[in-house]
This record gives C-alpha cells, structure tokens and sequence, in this order.
C-alpha cells in the first residue's frame, strides 16, 4: 500500500515537470537541444587556436560568413585579418588545411 502511494506520488510529480516544461515551451522560455530538439545552426565557431606564449595565442573564428584570425593577450584582443568563409579552404573538421588563401 505504502509503495502504490509513493509510486503515485513520484508519478504526479513527473506530470507537473511535464506539464511545466510543456507550458514553458509554448512560452517560449525553454528550447530543447540535442537529439530530441531542433538545434539551431551556429553563427559563430571556434575553429582553431595556436598558442604562441603562456600568454599570447591566434585564434581562427568563422562569424557566420567571415573567417576572422584573431590576436589574444593579457592586454586584450586584435582582428589581424578576415576573409570571407568561400576563400578558404576548410578541412572535414572545420580547420583549414594548409591551402593557400586566394584574394
């Protein structure tokens, strides 16, 4: 008797979860991801970093169509050079394979 009651209680718990969950979504406040959501395609991906000091390092950023290499230091961030994403060339990774970049 007391294992059907907790077992009821642990399932009405769960509906309420759902039901929250469900009221959220159609708010627009909760977004599932992963395999059982829709994931949005990013805009914005790291695609490689190489560091030159403990403290200084490139990064290779693509921002949406723009593939951005970018200086790192303790005194902030620098845009070195962009170029737009069809320039370059793009291993299977993402990162690029060494071609040369055509302007």
């Amino acid at each position: 008797m007391e294992i059907l009651q907790q077992s009821i209680s642990v399932l009405v718990v769960l509906g309420m979860l759902g039901a929250a969950l469900w009221w959220l979504r159609r708010q627009g406040v909760a977004r599932l991801r992963g395999p059982m959501g829709r994931q949005a395609q990013r805009r914005l991906q790291h695609l490689e970093r190489m560091p030159l000091t403990a403290q200084h390092s490139l990064c290779l950023v693509r921002a949406v169509d723009r593939v951005l290499l970018i200086s790192v230091s303790p005194g902030g961030c620098n845009l070195m050079e962009s170029w737009p994403q069809q320039q370059i060339h793009l291993g299977a990774a993402g990162a690029p394979d060494g071609s040369e970049v055509t302007r």
